[in-house]
């Protein structure tokens, strides 16, 4: 399952180790993640269910459900797809409700760890990289924090090339840009990173913000800054369908992470259900990793994402069928069949139009929803955007919130692309500054700089509904 050839891709693996599954030894390397692992040597069922006692698999790969969680060394609710293997470490499915061992000794949370800076990030994808190195560069102290055990959020696992202009890495592959952004973080010595490290809240002690982290789910750290920049991302939305919760569906960029970040493939036939960008660029990187695509299902009348996307898709001889839908997924322990059919104009199945996949993998491509779990329980302003992907915070054009000193970028400030993450960064990052009394009034041209890129980058077809969903955002928010 360990993919040894990538037309793009080079895999790095660590030193081997030892894992035991359930008493198995299982071959593992060093710096990949227990799902991963797993998952190379054909373990998908990762626990069952605490009602009915359904097998369940990895879904998100991002650590933002329970898909995945496991009894690593007779600890439960492991979240095992953001959590590094180690030499001997024993893994088991978890299976009802779960218990800590009655020998367990819990981590004590009494004498935290405290890091000082002026400006906490919460979140190392485009947006939060950009931030910290922004905010840095206009004079602040930096503290930046992220749950994965690596820099660089979606773009880890992205092998297509950007568009935009140059100075927004056009022409650049997400992989490469993460790899730069990360380079920038490291020679900036006014920037704390913080890995494997969850952000649990944000509190306030007079002008003075909190973030309480947990590092490796048993080191307690305080984060304290004057500002605080929320760049988390989204996660994976669902759709209903029969047996929706079979091992072997997946989001996308869970299957994009197993492929591009960990050299692992998925399964060997796959369904993919989106025609948005998503769907059409996971497509063609499934076929570079060697599996077979079977077709794109599309509910809406036509293709949702890039023309160039959908041609590529197209010249690799994969189908793509709009106005259908998935219907059910079927299997034992796993996904071994998806059945689809066509819909009618009031968007239901037309009876005998229903189609059978014989694959492995169904993969949802369906959206993202902005995690904004962080910025509710600050007290942030939240509200419905259908536009931006769902409830978002509200914030001016600043990026900052409707709690002073909290500002947003990213997805969890509105399903976009990575290069308008980048830029909502950037603008955070130096607001922050600016708000701080840090930055000097020059800074300024640089947030009217990366508002101006981003109107130009939104004003194509793809990009008004986006500026119609900011515009009812900003409505009442005080434009900076």
């Amino acid at each position: 399952m360990r993919l040894k050839e990538h037309p793009i891709l080079h895999f790095k693996r660590g030193r081997e180790l030892t894992i035991y599954f359930e008493g198995k030894p299982i071959k593992a390397y060093e710096g990949e993640t227990i799902a991963m692992a797993l998952h190379a040597a054909g373990i998908r069922v990762l626990n069952h269910s605490p009602n009915k006692n359904r097998p369940r698999g990895l879904f998100c790969a991002i650590g933002k459900c329970s898909s995945c969680v496991m009894v690593v060394n007779g600890v439960p609710n492991v979240r095992t797809c953001i959590t590094l293997v180690e030499d001997g470490m024993k893994i088991e499915r978890q299976s009802g409700r779960a218990r800590l061992p009655i020998k367990a000794n819990p981590p004590e949370f009494r004498d935290a760890k405290v890091v000082k800076a002026e400006v906490v990030v919460v979140g190392g994808g485009p947006a939060g990289l950009m931030a910290a190195i922004n905010a840095s560069d206009a004079g602040a102290r930096v503290a930046l924090l992220d749950e994965s055990p690596r820099l660089g959020g979606q773009l880890v696992k992205q092998t297509h090339k950007f568009f935009g202009k140059r100075e927004q890495f056009a022409g650049v592959r997400g992989v490469e840009i993460a790899k730069i952004l990360e380079g920038e973080v490291k020679r900036r010595e006014n920037i704390v990173v913080s890995l494997e490290t969850s952000a649990v809240g944000i509190f306030h002690n007079g002008n003075e913000k909190l973030v309480l982290g947990v590092r490796k789910n048993r080191e307690p750290v305080e984060f304290r800054g004057r500002a605080v920049i929320v760049a988390t991302g989204a996660m994976e939305k669902m759709i209903p369908f029969e047996n929706n919760d079979l091992p072997g569906i997946y989001g996308a960029g869970a299957i994009q992470t197993l492929m591009n970040t960990y050299g692992v493939k998925p399964g060997e036939r796959v369904l993919i259900v989106g025609a948005g960008n998503v769907g059409l660029i996971l497509a063609y990187q499934l076929v570079q990793a060697g599996v077979e695509v079977e077709a794109i299902v599309e509910a809406m009348p036509k293709i949702g994402g890039y023309f160039v996307h959908a041609a590529k898709v197209r010249r690799l001889g994969v189908p793509i069928l709009t106005r259908h839908t998935i219907l059910r997924a079927e299997g034992g322990e796993t996904v071994e069949r998806a059945v689809v059919a066509e819909l009618d104009d009031n968007w239901k199945p037309i009876p005998g139009t229903e189609k059978v996949f014989n694959v492995d993998v169904i993969a949802l491509a369906v959206g993202l929803r902005p995690s904004i779990e962080l910025l509710q329980q600050a007290g942030c302003q939240i509200k419905f955007i259908r536009e931006l992907g769902g409830h978002v915070a509200v914030r001016d054009g600043w990026m900052e919130t409707t709690v002073r000193g909290i500002f947003v970028a990213g997805d969890s400030a509105g399903i976009e692309e990575a290069t308008t993450a980048m830029l909502e960064g950037k603008i955070a990052g130096i607001a922050a500054a600016l708000r701080l009394g840090i930055a000097d009034e020059s800074w300024v041209k640089e947030i009217e700089n990366a508002q101006r890129d981003l109107e130009e980058f939104r004003s194509g077809p793809f990009g008004r509904r986006v500026a119609e969903g900011i515009r009812k955002l900003l409505e009442g928010a005080g434009n900076a």
